[in-house]
């Protein structure tokens, strides 16, 4: 099944386009899964539990992982989203950027090592740092362009071609990209301006749209401005304020009640 149905087939399983992103912190786990075996794994196969059934995605993020030596938990978490929710798509969020057999290696290493279904890439070296993760249809490349962090500007909105950087990506993504089909975009949630300026460059495309909870975006105002007219076309991220909610029973509030938000938006 090549990419594209893949994510037509998660929106239509959840009902939505809510995506929900693993960043296990040992500190600020449930202490009965902090002080465990294995706690990174319990935590994530504790979440997926929970809204595995709402989610159009699930966002493991390698650096939360990485760094506590839990590259096997990352795997053995995504082998369990595949069983446990087959229709669910796993985007590795790793941020890689490199060109050459160095990107290809970090490609054979989302798609073959970890066999997320779609991995993020920064376009920052060109066309050489995209092409690598293109060459399978079933997985996608997730390219940076409009970030939600508060210095983005400084680098994203410098003009190029009369033009933000961040809409030069866009189009370059829309134009050449997607040949396959199989290119996403990050777009943050913070500035819902840049959000409808970047629909309109890659009517197309789908974004995958974190910064939702706690950095401050709104998931009413997204898919507002970032919903495709088909009213598809995102998968909207929320991490810490979905993951650290509190109770079980909290913790499913807190994606219903995001769920429910996205899906209130009729498409115009």
């Amino acid at each position: 099944m090549d990419f594209t149905r893949k994510l037509e087939q998660a929106w239509e399983a959840s009902g939505g386009d809510l995506c929900v992103g693993l960043d296990p912190i040992i500190e600020r786990m449930p202490a009965a899964i902090a002080s465990g075996p294995r706690p990174v794994l319990a935590f994530n196969k504790f979440i997926v539990d929970i809204v595995g059934d709402l989610v159009c995605a699930f966002k493991p993020q390698f650096a939360h992982h990485a760094a506590v030596a839990a590259e096997e938990d990352l795997a053995e978490t995504i082998a369990y989203i595949h069983r446990r929710f087959p229709k669910v798509v796993v985007i590795l969020d790793a941020k890689r950027g490199d060109i050459g057999s160095t990107a290809e290696m970090y490609a054979r290493e989302a798609y073959d090592r970890y066999d997320a279904d779609a991995v993020t890439v920064n376009p920052y070296m060109g066309d050489e740092a995209i092409t690598p993760f293109l060459g399978r249809p079933d997985r996608a490349a997730v390219v940076l362009c409009r970030t939600s962090n508060p210095s983005a500007a400084v680098v994203q909105n410098a003009m190029s071609d009369g033009e933000p950087l961040y809409l030069a990506v866009a189009r370059r993504a829309e134009q050449t990209w997607r040949r396959l089909g199989n290119v996403m975009l990050v777009v943050g949630a913070t500035n819902t301006g840049d959000l409808a300026r970047v629909r309109a460059a890659a009517p197309t495309l789908a974004f995958l749209v974190p910064g939702v909870g706690e950095q401050g975006g709104s998931a009413r105002d997204v898919a507002t401005a970032g919903r495709r007219r088909d009213g598809r076309g995102l998968a909207v991220s929320a991490s810490r304020s979905v993951l650290y909610g509190g109770s079980e029973a909290q913790i499913r509030k807190a994606a219903e009640d995001l769920h429910h938000e996205l899906g209130a938006v009729i498409a115009q």
